[in-house]
C-alpha cells in the first residue's frame, strides 16, 4: 500500500492519545483504530495495523502494573492461556466475517456496560486488595479472558474496559487490581490477534510501527497516572469510552 506524509502526521498524535486513555482506563482501541481508517486504510487492514501498534505499548504499561504489584501472576497464568485462545479464534473468525454484525451486538452490549458501572453497588471502586483464590474467582477470570479475548479478535476496541467491568463486577477486584489483571490478559490478546493478522498479510508494516512509538509514550504518561489516581479516573474514563464507542456504532 502507498503510504504519505499525511498518514503519519494523522496517525501519529491520536495514536498517543489512545495510548494514554488506554492505560487509564482501556478502550485507546476507540481512538487508534478510527485513526488508521481516518488516514486511508482500509477497515481489515486498520484492524492488523491497530494490533501491531497496540501490544508495544500495552506490554510498557502491564510492566509498570507488575513492577509496582498490581499484577496477581497466579491468577494470570491460566486466564492469558485462555486469553490466547479465545483471541485465536476470534482473529480467525474477523477474516471471513462481516464487521457489521460486531457493531450490532455491540448495541446490545455497550448499554449494559454503562448500567453497571454507574451502579456504585456493582462497579467496585473500594473494594479491598486482596481477594479470594478460590475456583469461582479463578473461573471467572479464565472465562472472561477467553469470551472477551474472543472480541479482541474480532474486533477489539474497549476489550481492557470490558475485561475491567468483568473482574470488578464478578471477581470482586477493585478498580487498580482489576486494571492490572486487564493489562497482562489484554496484551496477549493483542499479541495473538495481530500474529493472526500478519500470517495473513493484513498489517501496514511502517505505519504500524510508527503508531507503536506514539503509543508507547502516551502509555507511559497515562500509566503513571492510573498508579497514582486509579479509581478516580479509571470510572469516568470507562464511562466516556462506551459512550464514545456506542454512538460511533450508531453513526456508522
Amino acid at each position: 500500500m502507498q503510504l504519505s506524509l499525511s498518514m503519519f502526521l494523522i496517525v501519529c498524535p491520536l495514536l498517543f492519545l489512545a495510548g494514554l486513555i488506554d492505560s487509564i482506563g482501556g478502550g485507546g482501541g476507540l481512538i487508534s483504530l478510527p485513526a488508521y481508517i481516518l488516514a486511508g486504510l482500509p477497515a481489515h487492514l486498520a484492524i492488523g495495523t491497530n494490533k501491531m501498534s497496540a501490544f508495544p505499548g500495552t506490554a510498557l504499561t502491564t510492566a509498570r502494573f507488575a513492577k509496582n504489584r498490581m499484577i496477581d501472576l497466579k491468577l494470570a497464568l491460566p486466564s492469558i492461556i485462555t486469553a490466547i485462545l479465545g483471541s485465536f479464534i476470534g482473529a480467525r473468525i474477523a477474516i471471513r466475517l462481516d464487521e457489521n454484525f460486531i457493531k450490532y451486538m455491540m448495541l446490545v452490549v455497550l448499554p449494559v456496560a454503562a448500567l453497571i458501572v454507574l451502579n456504585p453497588k456493582l462497579f467496585n471502586e473500594n473494594g479491598a486488595n486482596e481477594f479470594a483464590h478460590d475456583r469461582k474467582t479463578y473461573a471467572i477470570v479464565c472465562v472472561s479472558a477467553f469470551v472477551i479475548g474472543i472480541y479482541d479478535g474480532l474486533y477489539g476496541p474497549g476489550t481492557g474496559t470490558f475485561l475491567i467491568i468483568a473482574f470488578t463486577v464478578f471477581a470482586g477486584m477493585n478498580v487498580a487490581k482489576a486494571n492490572g489483571q486487564a493489562k497482562i490478559i489484554n496484551l496477549t490478546t493483542n499479541v495473538t490477534a495481530f500474529t493472526i493478522y500478519l500470517l495473513n498479510g493484513r498489517a501496514v508494516i511502517p505505519l504500524g510501527i510508527a503508531g507503536a512509538v506514539c503509543g508507547m509514550l502516551g502509555n507511559y504518561v497515562g500509566s503513571g497516572l492510573a498508579l497514582k489516581n486509579g479509581s478516580k479516573l479509571t470510572r469516568p474514563v470507562i464511562l466516556t469510552v462506551l459512550l464514545i464507542l456506542l454512538i460511533r456504532i450508531l453513526t456508522d
